[in-house]
């Protein structure tokens, strides 16, 4: 039997924050191992970010060989050609896997394949065997959960969209939040019909109103069956298809019904209540602002503490953890004003307050908005239409959110971000000389505010 092998840090998840800390970890000149029973790079990389956003490209192209024809382009629609495009993404996929391989592997770091459980405060065991670790880190992310409800079996979860062996004429989505309202829009520009319920008043929990409604109005003008107030009772087998009955008796025939209604923290199974770790009501590991457990030796951060689901999050969560364990400790996560994208058709880039959040904050509140028809459909034919807006504090004029719908609005929210963060003032934005012709230039030529 080999021996007992003891490691400064032991990282269990091979996820975006796992590897990360690894990586720095092992680069610092400590003894690193992490541990996984799935490929390499977690859900943003297998299951989530990466796939979605390609698949989202995708999605874009009958739409933008319909607008070719406004600019001289004739020719046959395309057919999607499902098995190509799952072939391609798997592919894709694969080289990322074996690229954070060798992102560990070149570290130093020990790999270990299998699921690993924590059976002492300093102790995991992989397949049989027992290691021992000065740190634990637990980096296990989420897991999309289906709600118990008859039929709950038939239904899909993000985990599954991405590999269907056939593509659904006719798919149902379930759920109003970002992922559901992604697949929706990802779906519908892929040619199926798409059907989206949300039993809540309008989708987009959490956004800006304004973005909220003005979402739902341009992807319903895409096709999109987005009904509001809605629920399913029950899914039942009806030959090769499924039948969903809805709480208002109605029923709706469908190839696939994903579910994306939320995420569970990844913690069942691992052994860290026998412990003593504090878990939340859903699991999540209860941490410090260091992300240290109640179990002084054990640490945990990304989807797996609950706090901001968001893979750069997680990033910067494992540097600030390292730095804490193995650095000089200055480092910190600031959870204000995080950037972040939807990438519905059209996509969603949004960072800081919200309106309602900044009248909630402060005393007097300025805001500008903008809707129109960006110069491309000018010509495409496209209805589509775009919406920036700008949250300003009245009394010290800092800009405290920005909020886009339209093309590329997370491309153009990432560089408002930083000016957003440096404390910019909507004196600033007006003293900027916009890039012409463009939509983002639009955030710096708003000079009439809609409320004052």
């Amino acid at each position: 039997m080999a021996a007992r092998e003891e490691f400064d840090l032991f990282v269990i998840g091979a996820g975006s924050g796992g590897v990360r800390a690894a990586r720095m970890a092992a680069q610092r000149g400590a003894r690193v191992a992490v541990a996984d029973d799935a490929p390499l790079g977690g859900t943003c990389v297998n299951l989530g970010c990466i796939p979605k956003k390609l698949y989202s490209f995708a999605a874009h192209y009958a739409e933008s060989f319909e607008e070719s024809h406004g600019f001289g382009w004739a020719g046959p629609a395309p057919v999607l050609d499902w098995a190509a495009l799952k072939a391609n993404r798997a592919l894709e996929i694969g080289r990322l896997n074996g690229i954070y391989g060798k992102l560990l592997t070149d570290a130093g770091v020990t790999v270990l394949a299998g699921r690993a459980h924590v059976v002492g405060a300093n102790e995991v065991e992989v397949g049989g065997r027992v290691h021992g670790a000065r740190h634990l880190l637990v980096a296990t992310g989420g897991r999309p959960v289906v709600p118990a409800l008859p039929g709950a079996e038939f239904a899909i979860t993000s985990n599954e969209v991405f590999d269907l062996a056939q593509f659904p004429r006719h798919l149902v989505v379930v759920g109003g939040g970002y992922i559901a309202c992604e697949f929706a829009s990802i779906f519908r520009g892929l040619g199926a019909q798409v059907t989206q319920l949300y039993r809540g008043e309008q989708v987009l929990r959490g956004f800006d109103d304004d973005v909220r409604h003005f979402v739902a109005t341009e992807v319903r003008k895409k096709g999109v069956d987005l009904r509001t107030q809605a629920d399913v009772a029950r899914i039942d087998r009806d030959a090769d298809r499924l039948r969903v009955t809805l709480v208002d008796g109605s029923t709706l025939l469908a190839d696939q019904v994903l579910y994306a209604t939320g995420r569970t923290p990844n913690t069942a199974g691992l052994g860290l209540a026998d412990l003593g770790v504090q878990l939340a009501a859903n699991g999540a590991v209860v941490v410090d602002a260091h992300y240290r457990s109640t179990v002084p030796s054990i640490h945990a951060l990304g989807d797996v503490i609950d706090r901001v689901q968001l893979t750069p999050v997680a990033l910067a969560e494992a540097m600030a953890l390292v730095d804490h364990l193995f650095g000089e400790g200055r480092r910190h996560v600031d959870y204000e004003h995080i950037p972040t994208a939807v990438f519905t058709h059209p996509s969603i880039g949004t960072v800081g307050l919200t309106e309602q959040a900044a009248r909630e904050r402060f005393d007097a509140v300025r805001v500008f908005r903008s809707e129109f028809k960006a110069l491309r459909h000018t010509l495409s034919g496209n209805t589509e239409r775009t919406l920036m807006k700008l949250v300003v504090d009245a009394a010290s004029d800092r800009v405290v959110g920005i909020h886009m719908v339209g093309a590329d609005a997370g491309e153009i929210i990432q560089g408002f971000a930083v000016a957003l963060k440096a404390g910019a003032t909507k004196a600033v934005f007006d003293a900027t000389i916009g890039i012409h012709p463009t939509a983002a230039e639009e955030f710096v030529t708003m000079r009439e505010p809609v409320v004052a």
